[in-house]
């Protein structure tokens, strides 16, 4: 087998060695259902506990406000719709931003048909949340505000310490997608005045169908799932037992190397864009310059196809994406790179490249080669390319 260079890790991660170990014994061995009351099923919930614990530790909140879900999805789902449904009487006006994920934007849209009101504030050309605009969509009638943490796509840092204290001035629920964020940068929910945060085990190198949503106390939330009194009533269903052992040990694992782990990928990341930008004519860099996810590299191309790039990178053993995982496969272009103002010819050209602490400067090197090699390719066919350079060149 060909050796892979994995560079989309936005979209999943592979799980630790560490998490496998540690789950494996609750499949066979520690099965219990944690619900029963025989000693067998006490060490299932003696698991679910320390994985609560371990969890929870990576934001600083109180493990008795975390609630195990099936990812971030879900998690986005909850905090959005039980938050309509909890405090429409007090108001139906939720704000969110144009770049959320799909699981945030197709949640409003659905809430939209409910009666709800959704104001979508825009970003700047790095993708930052318009502060003043947000804080002139406020209504009386808001009753909450969702802002991500840090973006899937081109991995913009949003200022969500400022956005919770503007949230807890007017006295407004503030939910953060944190999918991409948790176990990457620090966040502490207090600190940040967050209500709600949405996390994903498989975006840390754990297991996949397993995340939670931090709720914190005295917020009256319905239960997501009806069916049982798991996770304190409030989402009904037999605990993913080694799920949430697995995801524990990736939280306690992304918590205790998180320094040294992020420099490294901030130095591999950074050398990989000056890179790019050195050496490959006509592309711009999407995203903060600064102010972005330590593994994020995403780069928009003139004159080329990214599908095309996508395509003719995995053919020489490189794994990438042009945007998020749950878009793959759309003929459309990105809508985050709308929001920053791309048009739709470049933004069709993005491509994706999301490190982890395995990723080294030769990887950077070679994937760099091919790029510039495909992208020089691409262009040789393109119309627009070849009209372009003519008249550079008059």
């Amino acid at each position: 087998m060909k050796k892979i260079i994995y560079l989309d890790n936005a979209a999943t991660t592979k799980v630790a060695p560490e998490v496998v170990e540690a789950m494996l014994p609750y499949f066979t061995e520690y099965y219990g259902n944690p619900s029963s009351v025989y000693e067998l099923a006490g060490i299932s919930k003696k698991a679910v506990t320390e994985g609560r614990e371990k969890v929870a530790s990576v934001i600083g909140a109180n493990p008795n406000d975390i609630y195990f879900t099936a990812g971030g999805s879900e998690s986005d789902n909850w905090a959005l719709k039980a938050t309509y449904e909890a405090y429409k009487s007090k108001g139906n006006h939720i704000i969110t931003t144009k770049i959320e994920h799909h699981a945030i934007l197709h949640t409003c849209e659905w809430l939209e048909k409910q009666g709800a009101k959704i104001t979508y504030i825009d970003v700047d050309e790095n993708g930052v949340v318009d502060l003043d605009q947000l804080q002139k969509a406020i209504t009386p009638e808001t009753i909450l505000i969702s802002v991500m943490a840090a973006n899937n796509e081109i991995g913009t840092l949003q200022p969500i310490k400022e956005i919770g204290a503007i949230a807890k001035e007017h006295g407004i629920l503030f939910h953060t997608d944190a999918v991409q964020a948790f176990g990457q940068i620090p966040i502490n929910v207090d600190e940040c005045h967050i209500d709600m945060l949405s996390s994903s085990g498989h975006k840390i190198n754990g297991p996949k169908g397993i995340g939670c949503l931090y709720i914190r106390k005295g917020l009256k939330l319905r239960s997501f799932v009806h069916g049982g009194a798991q996770e304190r009533k409030r989402r009904a269903g037999t605990e993913n037992v080694p799920g949430i052992v697995g995801y524990g040990v990736a939280a306690e694992r992304a918590l205790r190397t998180m320094e040294e782990r992020t420099a490294k990928e901030i130095e591999v990341r950074d050398y990989m864009i000056k890179k790019i930008q050195e050496e490959i004519p006509y592309c711009k860099l999407n995203g903060h310059p600064t102010m972005r996810l330590p593994n994020n590299v995403n780069f928009s191309f003139q004159f080329i196809e990214g599908e095309s790039l996508l395509i003719m990178l995995d053919m020489a053993g490189i794994c990438a994406s042009s945007g998020s995982a749950c878009t793959s496969g759309s003929l459309d272009p990105s809508h985050v790179l709308l929001a920053i103002g791309l048009p739709h010819e470049i933004a069709h050209g993005s491509l994706r490249l999301t490190l982890s602490e395995e990723t080294t400067k030769e990887d950077a090197d070679f994937v760099v080669e091919q790029i510039k090699g495909i992208v020089e390719r691409l262009r040789s066919m393109s119309p627009l390319y070849e009209d372009f350079m003519k008249k550079q060149n008059k």
